[in-house]
């Protein structure tokens, strides 16, 4: 959750199923914690939300096509087929949204700054004419969804014989994206 903060938001409102792709922070305490993020006035979300059903937020991790040729058992079976390996995580809970203005203000500093904190030269809520963020934090509304469950998913060749996951990570490791090099990193970790 933390090293893939853009989360697909599931809410019902009053037209029925919406989704809002957005970064979130996670506070940890008190446990089992909430997540933090803002969307923008004019989404209807804040003012259609049924607050009487839950909410989910999906953090999509790293995620792969997985050909059979990765698998040695294709060379002696055949019986393999293409598939999907992904990590997920569903957090899910109730929201509540936040008008105030200095909430906002100090929430868009905290999620800013632990974005930038990896630059050279980190920009600050600062940095931009003091006008032009009020008016910005003007047309945002902040909210906070109270975890009651969180859950991860994977698929990660564990129904794949020894050797055929071994295949899989060297397959993985080979990769021309950083999702496949990150699950075989994760498959490896598995398996020692």
């Amino acid at each position: 959750m933390r090293e893939h903060p853009l989360a697909t938001l599931v809410a019902v409102n009053d037209s029925g199923l919406v989704a809002n792709h957005l970064p979130l922070r996670i506070i940890a305490e008190p446990a089992p914690g909430m997540l933090r993020g803002h969307i923008a006035r004019a989404n209807p979300l804040w003012k259609e939300y049924r607050s009487d059903i839950e909410a989910l937020a999906i953090f999509q991790g790293p995620q792969s096509y997985i050909s059979p040729s990765l698998y040695p058992s294709k060379q002696i079976t055949g019986e393999v087929v293409p598939t999907w390996n992904y990590v997920v995580v569903h957090a899910r809970g109730t929201l509540r949204f936040i008008h105030d203005a200095q909430w906002l203000r100090e929430f868009v500093s905290a999620l800013t700054d632990e974005h930038e904190a990896t630059r050279a030269q980190p920009w600050k809520i600062g940095d931009a004419p003091a006008p032009y963020i009020e008016k910005m934090l003007s047309l945002i509304v902040g909210f906070e969804l109270s975890i009651t469950s969180v859950s991860g998913k994977w698929k990660l060749g564990q129904n794949r014989t020894a050797a055929d996951r071994d295949g899989l990570i060297q397959g993985l490791r080979q990769a021309d994206d950083a999702d496949g090099r990150e699950l075989a990193s994760m498959l490896a970790a598995r398996e020692a």
